[in-house]
């Protein structure tokens, strides 16, 4: 069923909806401003803005002026935005902003345009600046299959349900997190997830921007470095390209992941994979035979195997090669 058109009468004509951009900002770097938005902006009736005050900074920057702003947040989303359907079924648009990136992503824009869809009101996105797909581009991992997370729950139960639930999602995982929460909620992914490869995004776009790609053990060692300041984003592999569902599935199907490790394939396939994206062997033995329930020696053995090495290793030339080694 097609949604029902909003339409106001006036003096016998019908007059046709006006139209809600969704409109994306930068998220640190000025020069991510689309010509498109800025043109948008400039043109459209009204600007609904997360912080006012943020956004004329932004609309005087690009030399946009007299604008008619009106405060949509969370806490006044109910009002806000039935008033700004009104005016949108007078036939007004509406350019909807957030704070930084692209509205309605974690974001209480999500609200607005939900009401425009169900009262029939063009809904019309610009897009830009995006923080996750942003921090997922550059991750080095997976981009086939990913789900965007947000933030998760604060603390308690409700976080442990929640990365439980995450465990065994085969897509790459993108998070936002605050810099006060990262060491806990990287320390919880471990016990939960297992040590998966993670890329941990730091004030994307902006002067200090950094990237640290590794495990999240090897994460939380860069952390205790230096305190965490900015905004992140979290790229966490995913469990299928990780093998399992973290460290309790990984007990639990013990008989699977030692098939898996006897006729070699999966394992090898694995520490070779993992030889390519980390440069040392050591280390992708290390984490394959974690990730299989096996010894590293079993992991060099499945390696050797699939490289038309077997026979080298039965002569016992492992035991002088430092990366076999448990």
């Amino acid at each position: 069923m097609r949604p029902r058109r909003v339409s106001v009468r006036r003096g016998g004509s019908v007059k046709q909806p006006g139209v809600l951009y969704v409109v994306a900002t930068p998220i640190g770097n000025l020069e991510d401003m689309t010509f498109r938005a800025v043109r948008v902006l400039r043109e459209a009736d009204w600007i609904a803005a997360e912080d006012t005050r943020r956004t004329r900074a932004l609309l005087a920057h690009f030399g946009v002026a007299g604008k008619r702003l009106v405060s949509y947040r969370e806490q006044n989303r109910e009002k806000a935005g039935a008033e700004l359907i009104c005016r949108l079924a007078e036939g007004q648009s509406v350019a909807l902003v957030s704070d930084a990136g692209t509205p309605g992503i974690s974001d209480p824009g999500e609200h607005l345009v939900r009401l425009a869809v169900a009262s029939g009101i063009p809904v019309v996105p610009v897009p830009g600046a995006n923080a996750a797909v942003a921090a997922l581009s550059a991750s080095g991992l997976s981009t086939s299959r990913f789900l965007f997370v947000g933030f998760l729950p604060r603390r308690g139960r409700k976080l442990a349900e929640s990365l439980a639930e995450l465990a065994s999602v085969p897509a790459t995982l993108v998070f936002f997190e605050a810099p006060h929460r990262l060491e806990e909620t990287l320390r919880r992914m471990l016990e939960t997830f297992g040590d998966r490869r993670i890329a941990v995004a730091r004030e994307l776009t902006k002067l200090h921007e950094q990237f640290f790609r590794g495990t999240i053990r090897e994460a939380l060692d860069e952390l205790a470095k230096r305190p965490p300041q900015g905004e992140y984003v979290l790229v966490v592999e995913g469990a299928k390209s990780f093998g399992d569902d973290g460290p309790a599935a990984r007990k639990s199907a013990g008989a699977e992941g030692r098939r898996s490790a006897d006729d070699g394939r999966g394992l090898a396939e694995r520490v070779l994979e993992l030889e390519r994206e980390l440069g040392d062997r050591k280390r992708a033995l290390k984490q394959a035979a974690e990730e299989f329930g096996v010894s590293r020696r079993e992991a060099y053995a499945a390696r050797l195997m699939a490289r038309g090495g077997l026979q080298k290793a039965t002569h016992g030339e492992t035991g002088n090669d430092e990366g076999a080694s448990d």
